[in-house]
């Protein structure tokens, strides 16, 4: 494992076990997990995370969040599915186009509107505060006036959608 990763590497991995001594097991059981790269690490309350099947969503924005159940979210860049040799743990080092920049601002910024109002975070909470942050600068989301707005509209479209 020395060869793929280092101290101080961020990774996404399934707690397989806790031992007595506080030393934890990982399990990376598919090229969904692994190494993380040219993300924006979000760090919030686990009680605010809604518990899913899974923690990875792509979104239709063009980025992609893991909503971890320990509060960690991780917003990147989505990418073409290509099977590698690496297993999850190769780095991508090519420059982040800035479109895919704004977007993944975008979304944190939401995030931490939505966290700010104590709403739940999911991947449909998360994609209705950014399409109701699309008329508003990134910048300006986190403007107290600018939040309110967008979080009434998604928690708007939440009742909506629950009937």
């Amino acid at each position: 494992m020395r060869e793929y990763l280092q101290e101080g590497d961020l990774i996404s991995a399934e707690v397989q076990s806790i031992f007595s001594d506080g030393a934890v097991s990982l399990h990376t059981r598919s090229l969904k997990y692994g190494k993380l790269a040219q993300g924006v690490l979000v760090q919030v309350s686990p009680s605010l995370v809604k518990r899913q099947k899974t923690p990875f969503h792509d979104l239709p924005c063009g980025a992609s969040v893991i909503l971890g159940n320990n509060g960690f979210i991780w917003i990147y860049p989505t990418q073409e599915r290509k099977e590698e040799d690496a297993g999850g743990f190769a780095t991508n080092l090519e420059p982040v186009p800035l479109a895919d920049r704004e977007v993944i601002s975008r979304l944190r910024n939401c995030i931490v509107a939505l966290v700010t109002h104590k709403m739940m975070l999911f991947d449909t909470s998360i994609l209705y505060s950014y399409e109701a942050s699309l008329p508003h600068q990134i910048k300006d989301i986190l403007k107290p006036e600018v939040t309110e707005e967008i979080i009434l509209e998604a928690r708007q479209r939440l009742l909506d959608l629950q009937g």
